[in-house]
């Protein structure tokens, strides 16, 4: 269980978890509602993703959603529109301490998706000294501890970024590898078809890759079969469903029940 709120008490249990490689199954949140991330946060998942990438999101519609689940043991990890340092320093200062940093195809893209995270001399982390993740300036030590709490996950979608998966793991700060596996599909010439063998040979790359690392691996895979298939291949961040995908499955079985048959 990972006991967590928006103000992240120190030190970061979901960091932790990931870096012991523990089992962590999330749900992804992408309806920007702080009424829908609640209801999530009541059911109980390990962690929840709160996506600014593919979804209408941003650091005003974010923070609604972290005070949703001050009291959930669902940690929340935002995954920001791209891989750049203003936008990362805003989500810091917002109060989210877990990361996914998509389109991360280089180990030169994993150390700016670190540095972004880090105040100097470990990163490039502007420094504002009253903000919502240090409690509006009343955590005193916040600046000697904040870059030992910060948990980066990178986003692995690409055949550029399997090539270097290696180097990628092995960036100092980087604690999970996580498979985009419909952008994946698509740099493969796979475009909707994840499951095609050579997109599958890649994903068990992946893994293998982060397992002789040492770091966890991720993935979405909101079909039961494909997240159980990936958990038995040793894949520890397991995001199982997703907001949208839940209500329109559910929508549609109530209209082919009493509409469509």
């Amino acid at each position: 269980m990972i006991a967590t709120s928006p103000f992240q008490s120190l030190p970061n249990r979901f960091r932790q978890a990931v870096r012991n490689r523990e089992k962590l199954v999330g749900c992804w949140s992408s309806l920007a509602s702080p009424i829908v991330t609640e209801m999530l946060g009541v059911i109980g998942f390990d962690w929840l993703l709160l996506d600014a990438e593919h979804a209408p999101n941003d650091v005003l519609t974010l923070i609604p959603q972290l005070m949703s689940l001050k009291d959930s043991r669902s940690a929340p990890v935002v995954r920001p529109p791209a891989n750049e340092s203003v936008v990362i320093k805003r989500l810091l200062d917002s109060g989210f301490c877990n990361f996914l940093i998509p389109f991360v195809d280089s180990a030169a893209d994993a150390a700016r998706a670190v540095a972004a995270t880090r105040y100097p001399p470990h990163g490039i982390r502007g420094v504002s000294v009253g903000h919502r993740a240090n409690r509006f300036g009343t955590v005193a030590n916040y600046l000697e501890v904040a870059n030992d709490n910060i948990c980066v996950i990178v986003q692995i979608e690409s055949r550029a970024a399997v090539e270097a998966i290696d180097e990628i793991v092995a960036v100092d700060g980087i604690d999970a590898v996580f498979v985009g596996p419909s952008d994946l599909a698509a740099g493969y010439g796979h475009l909707g078809d994840a499951n095609h063998p050579e997109v599958q040979q890649a994903i068990e790359r992946i893994f293998a890759a982060a397992n002789a690392g040492g770091k966890a691996s991720g993935i979405l895979a909101p079909v039961q079969a494909d997240a159980e298939r990936y958990i038995a291949m040793g894949c520890q961040v397991v995001a199982v469903c997703a907001d949208l995908g839940l209500l329109r499955n559910a929508a549609q079985a109530v209209h082919k029940h009493f509409i469509a048959a």
